[in-house]
């Protein structure tokens, strides 16, 4: 059973990683289509996954997701242990 934090949209943010899952570099327009959303939320929430380290940007405009993604997905990690600036920066 996945673990969201108070800080996740879901069933939004959820949908996003599940379709980063799939081992492809998406855009957010791409991910948007995909998941019935607008592209402006895609990509917010795509920067505040990227802040939380469930995704990261691997190019202009491209994104994948990360280990800790896929832990999330398989029920495996507590986002709301997760801290902002998880990736890094």
């Amino acid at each position: 059973m996945r673990k969201p934090g108070d800080w996740m949209q879901n069933p939004t943010d959820e949908r996003i990683l599940e379709v980063l899952n799939t081992g492809l570099e998406l855009g957010p327009s791409t991910i948007a289509r995909n998941i019935d959303r607008h592209r402006t939320g895609v990509s917010r929430r795509l920067s505040v996954l990227t802040d939380y380290g469930l995704a990261k940007q691997v190019d202009d405009g491209y994104y994948a997701i990360t280990d800790l993604g896929e832990q999330y997905l398989e029920g495996e990690l507590d986002a709301s242990e997760l801290d902002e600036s998880a990736n890094g920066h």
